[in-house]
């Protein structure tokens, strides 16, 4: 059998050992940063390359430049491809000033494109700012005005709240003149408590986020990993081999940070 054959047969195998290696390889960051964890982590930037460079020529170049230009005869984009060009005037000592005219020009394209985006994000919540405050029924729709829906006692309290918490954060960011009045230093500490609050929030949705990527990473070794055909593991149950080897891992990884004393400088 061949070594081409082989692989065929037990890609699946090789996938599964290979995903295992560089979970672990990965991981081991957590003791320390190691030759292991930079083989891993340099795979890993290099493959995110390949594909980088993959999906741009299937999915941008070859479809908007590549057969245009020579299945369609639309000759014209060929002027695209000098601008291009450009970039590896940064290579050159004496050209690279013209490889700062294209970086700058697309620079500009995406500074735009990127104040469109954040107008676009910020504009309609400056808009649902305007709630209202009091309780009414539905308006049906006139020549000169839209329906109105019905506003009930407990929306008109959650605007109320909303308008008031609004306020008290905006307050916070009154730097122009100095807060004198008690009112005004009560609702800037209330705004502060908030954001508080909210930060609080956003971290722990990033830790959840990691924790995800956690859960997945130990259900790939308990129940892919661990039903491979030596571990002789059914595959509807976790994989104790897998799971006793994670422990081990855990606990040498503890008493190494123990007893690791850091280098100091």
């Amino acid at each position: 059998m061949s070594l081409a054959s082989w692989i065929v047969q037990n890609q699946n195998t090789l996938y599964l050992l290979v995903g295992a290696f560089a979970t672990l390889g990965l991981y081991s960051v957590l003791y320390r940063e190691n030759r292991l964890y930079r083989l891993c982590e340099h795979v890993f930037l290099g493959v995110a390359t390949g594909y980088a460079v993959a999906f741009t020529w299937n999915n941008v170049l070859e479809p908007y430049w590549f057969q245009p230009l020579w299945m369609k005869g639309e000759w014209w984009l060929a002027v695209l491809l000098f601008p291009g060009l450009l970039y590896y005037c940064v290579f050159s000592k004496t050209y690279n000033w013209m490889a700062r005219l294209i970086i700058g020009f697309y620079m500009g394209i995406a500074a735009g494109q990127g104040f469109q985006a954040f107008v676009n994000d910020l504009w309609p919540q400056i808009v649902n700012t305007f709630r209202p405050l009091w309780p009414h029924p539905a308006f049906s729709a006139t020549p000169r005005h839209k329906a109105i829906p019905a506003v009930s006692p407990s929306q008109a309290f959650s605007n109320l709240l909303f308008l008031i918490i609004l306020l008290c954060v905006l307050t916070y960011f009154f730097f122009a003149f100095e807060q004198k009045s008690r009112a005004v230093r009560g609702a800037s500490q209330v705004g502060r408590w908030v954001m508080m609050l909210s930060f609080g929030a956003i971290f722990g949705l990033t830790m959840m986020a990691r924790l995800a990527l956690l859960i997945d990473r130990m259900y790939f070794l308990l129940f892919e990993v661990g039903t491979l055909p030596w571990l002789h593991t059914p595959p509807d149950r976790p994989s104790w081999v897998i799971f006793g080897i994670l422990m081990g891992l855990v606990v040498l990884v503890l008493v190494l940070a123990h007893f690791h004393k850091p280098d100091r400088a």
